[in-house]
């Protein structure tokens, strides 16, 4: 029998994305930068309720594209708030727009030699490298930790919107930053 994270158990699509996605290393600037932006529209949510919805986000923010998204309209807003395949919040809505526009700043900067890409600045608050707990139960994993309060906290001087320290501290799980399986997931490290 696999033994798994028990926090997915019992969802089929659940226990799929952890057994094939959560924790695991994303480098790459774009993926990055939509976990971030999904991370955010779970805020006061399960994440199984984003996860559920997360097709449907690409479909109707263009891939997640931020050059598309940084531009959109006020009706383009108003046509995702009235869509009820997404959550449905002015302030989130507003955020992905606010995000990729900086995002977009981010990356020109970068691509000036004047800054890190966005993986290499999100990757720089656990070093470079996956940070591997030991947690024996989820009682044992943190919402928060200091490396998370840094990277809230320098997103937010960036401008970044729904990024505080739970919100990254998820996110940095999520895209492997730190290895939170537990001690008898198949999953760890």
């Amino acid at each position: 029998m696999t033994s798994r994270c028990n926090w997915c158990e019992g969802d089929e699509q659940y226990e799929r994305y952890h057994d094939e996605e959560w924790g695991v290393p994303i480098r790459d600037d774009r993926k990055l930068f939509e976990m971030l932006l999904l991370e955010g529209a779970q805020a006061g949510l399960s994440w199984l309720t984003v996860l559920r919805k997360r097709e449907h986000y690409r479909k109707v923010f263009d891939g997640f594209d931020p050059v598309k998204i940084a531009k959109y309209s006020q009706v383009k807003r108003e046509r995702l708030l009235a869509d009820p395949g997404i959550i449905r919040n002015k302030l989130k809505v507003n955020a992905f727009i606010v995000n990729a526009q900086i995002y977009l700043e981010m990356q020109a900067k970068a691509d000036a030699g004047q800054g890190p890409s966005f993986s290499d600045y999100l990757w720089s608050f656990v070093d470079g490298e996956t940070k591997v707990n030991s947690p024996k139960s989820l009682n044992d994993v943190p919402a928060t930790t200091p490396e998370s309060d840094a990277m809230s906290k320098s997103l937010k001087k960036l401008g970044f919107k729904f990024t505080g320290s739970t919100i990254c501290y998820a996110f940095m799980q999520a895209a492997g930053l730190v290895d939170d399986h537990v001690e008898a997931c198949f999953r760890r490290r």
